[in-house]
């Protein structure tokens, strides 16, 4: 028997302290501001300065949810347990050839974070050695951070002697930089507020990383000589423009480090000979609003993916590293509208590229030598494709993974010279996976106003399109994310219960093609809430389910499509559940001091300075629109050090959802007071929070 949510627990009150915000010339009040600490930069570093009031409220809130939630504990670990039994316990990746070595990481049984290693390559026969060599022991290091652990990136030198990697201990997502000896201790270079990526020079000595401005802001590329303790950290590159991001790597083949400044719809690039790290940065082509592209180096040559010149989907463009401006590029492969490219990548002989048509992924391999073409497709109606990064440029190898919501996830490895493909791994699910016992459809539904909107469904085989199917309907939406049509083992305790899985992949995600995306942001961002509606009446009106019997799921941008939508149609939702939601869009969007604001004023506006934009974000912000109805239960949980949706946003949400709930369905809000955006990250921790989530969804389904 399923245990319900008790409905009888006294909820806590948020106090109320009003607030008169007059922007532009108008004018809204907000009742909840208090629960934004006001040293909350501190408090991302620092929990125990949150305030001593807020930090009371929140502990209410997470002892009220667990009062609500105490008798689906049984329920609960369960599903913990159904979930670890679908985990393999000494999984690992497939080593990765790095010339001398091949590099993977593995888990052992009950480990959180695993190890990193190392397996030595004959050069005679390029055959791998079975025995490996650790080069960090992750599971013991995460000892030493009792709250919070994660690992941001492993980097070996390029002469395979030194390592280094980044931990963030608090989930703020500040990483310290340590380095060292492949087989000895580590040591910490003093670099403690990176933002986690690590690229080596070629000469195995000089270090880049990207530093937080006092804004959280990844803002600037320092690099310094790691093995010279007297070695002063030099700035290469300061980004000064608060609306744009940056990140450091590497190109293709190597050899240039490429530093990369971005927002949502604009980038540009700059590169250094990785042989001489601190030459003055180059930069390829100017930032022009709107103009996105990657470069992909070969020889002497760059191709460069792009939207230049209205090429909406991307075209593929190629100029010599001595010419870079955009004036000097040439078409190599034309924008094709609707057929979307996804990614690039050179290898010594080979032009890759990952596209999207109609969508589904496919791979396309072209060689350089003679242009000539191949395509790697599938045949299922819905699967994912990934391109799998490798160490190695000079190589025919291509290696890349697939799955679909049916079939576990496969490695293999494609010569690209015989075109033959060699499966090097299979997920294995130890308590058993039958293919045949669940099926897979994709399906379109029309929206409101016409457009054709792509819906994987996964569902048991048991299933009966009779409308008396519970399902739950996830969606995101956003920043031209979409979401693949991959394997997880974690969505399958629903489905064995009976519950259909549905993704609506709506505009606003790059599942038809970049205007997808385009055509669900800013002025048009009402077209995302409304194509999620749309699915879900749709599905009631083919029998998949029926209203009332839907559960809402998003996390992030996905919480704000949540939100919008059980302010518009709370009726046709059984319940929801909003992870770490970005739902108080119109004063996050009026903050220019917290750390994502000015990069995602290109995704949602700016409504500090556009009355349009002002306009238009208040009319769906869910923490703005929430109206006196009857609300069905809700689950919103956050994270106390998260950078990207702040605490407040689900705290403040809560309160308001609660204040207006004319029913008596709760309105249940965690807190994680010791991690930020992402939860705990640990293998097992984290279905922790996700066990918890599907406890409510099946008690409320």
């Amino acid at each position: 028997m399923i245990k319900k949510l008790k409905t009888n627990i006294t909820p806590p009150v948020t106090k109320k302290v009003r607030k008169t915000i007059k922007q532009l010339d108008k004018t809204r009040y907000d009742n909840y501001s208090w629960l934004k600490d006001d040293n909350w930069q501190i408090v991302m570093t620092d929990t125990s300065k949150l305030s001593p009031e807020i930090n009371e409220h929140l502990h209410k809130e997470n002892l009220y949810t667990e009062q609500v939630l105490e008798d689906l504990e049984p329920l609960c670990e369960k599903i913990l347990e159904e979930m670890k039994g679908r985990l393999e316990p000494n999984t690992s990746t497939v080593p990765s050839p790095d010339h001398n070595y091949a590099y993977n990481h593995k888990y052992k049984d009950n480990d959180e974070h695993g190890v990193y290693q190392r397996f030595p390559i004959d050069q005679a026969t390029r055959k791998i050695s079975e025995e490996p060599q650790v080069i960090l022991d992750a599971e013991k290091l995460s000892k030493l951070y009792p709250s919070y652990f994660d690992i941001g990136d492993v980097a070996h030198s390029k002469n395979h002697e030194w390592l280094a990697y980044s931990v963030d201990g608090s989930g703020a997502e500040n990483y310290e930089i340590f380095i060292k000896p492949m087989h000895g201790q580590a040591h910490t270079t003093k670099i403690v507020k990176s933002n986690g990526e690590i690229q080596w020079a070629k000469d195995n000595s000089v270090l880049f990383w990207v530093e937080r401005d006092d804004n959280q802001r990844p803002s600037a590329v320092y690099a310094k000589n790691i093995h010279d303790k007297f070695d002063a950290p030099k700035l290469i590159y300061l980004e000064k423009d608060p609306s744009f991001f940056v990140s450091v790597g590497e190109t293709d083949s190597g050899n240039y480090i490429e530093i990369n400044i971005h927002n949502h719809t604009t980038n540009e690039v700059w590169i250094i000979p990785a042989d001489k790290p601190y030459d003055k940065p180059i930069c390829v082509n100017k930032r022009t609003a709107g103009h996105e592209y990657s470069i992909h180096d070969h020889n002497e040559n760059l191709y460069i993916l792009t939207n230049y010149d209205n090429s909406t989907d991307f075209a593929v463009m190629h100029t010599s590293v001595n010419d870079l401006d955009s004036k000097h590029w040439n078409i190599v492969i034309p924008h094709r509208p609707g057929t979307l490219i996804l990614g690039l990548r050179t290898f010594s002989n080979y032009l890759v590229r990952l596209v999207r048509e109609n969508a589904l992924p496919k791979i396309i391999i072209r060689n350089l030598n003679d242009n000539s073409e191949k395509v790697i497709n599938f045949d299922e109606e819905a699967y994912s494709i990934s391109l799998l990064t490798g160490h190695e440029y000079n190589t025919r190898c291509l290696r890349f993974s697939y799955s679909s919501p049916t079939t576990p996830k496969q490695i293999y490895d494609y010569d690209m010279y015989t075109h033959k493909r060699v499966l090097l791994q299979t997920q294995n699910v130890p308590s058993g996976h039958t293919a045949t016992d669940y099926t897979c459809e994709r399906i379109y539904i029309k929206s409101r106003d016409g457009s054709d909107i792509p819906v994987t469904l996964l569902y048991h085989s048991r299933f009966i399109q009779d409308g008396k199917s519970p399902l739950l309907l996830y969606g995101y939406g956003s920043y031209g994310i979409t979401i693949p049509a991959s394997f997880r083992t974690s969505i399958l305790p629903l489905v064995d219960r009976g519950i259909t899985y549905a993704i609506a992949h709506i505009r606003g995600g790059m599942s038809k093609g970049y205007q997808w995306y385009l055509d669900g942001k800013l002025q048009k961002k009402e077209n995302t809430f409304n194509d999620y509606i749309d699915v879900g009446i749709g599905l009631c009106k083919k029998k998949y389910t029926s209203p009332g019997m839907i559960c809402a799921y998003g996390g992030s941008a996905g919480g704000l499509l949540v939100g919008a939508a059980i302010n518009q149609a709370p009726k046709l939702f059984a319940g929801a559940v909003a992870a770490v939601p970005f739902v108080d869009v119109l004063n996050t969007m009026s903050d220019s001091q917290l750390p994502l604001t000015p990069p995602e004023w290109p995704e949602w506006g700016n409504p500090l300075i556009n009355s349009d934009d002002y306009d238009c974000i208040s009319a769906y912000s869910p923490y703005e629109n929430v109206t006196k109805n009857d609300y069905p239960p809700i689950l919103i949980t956050g994270g106390l050090t998260d950078p990207r949706v702040t605490y407040w946003e689900p705290a403040k949400w809560a309160a308001v959802l609660r204040e207006n709930q004319k029913g008596n369905a709760p309105i249940l809000l965690k807190i994680n007071m010791d991690s930020g955006h992402q939860g705990q990250p640990g293998r097992y921790d984290s279905l922790k929070e996700v066990s918890l989530e599907y406890a409510f969804i099946i008690s409320i389904l």
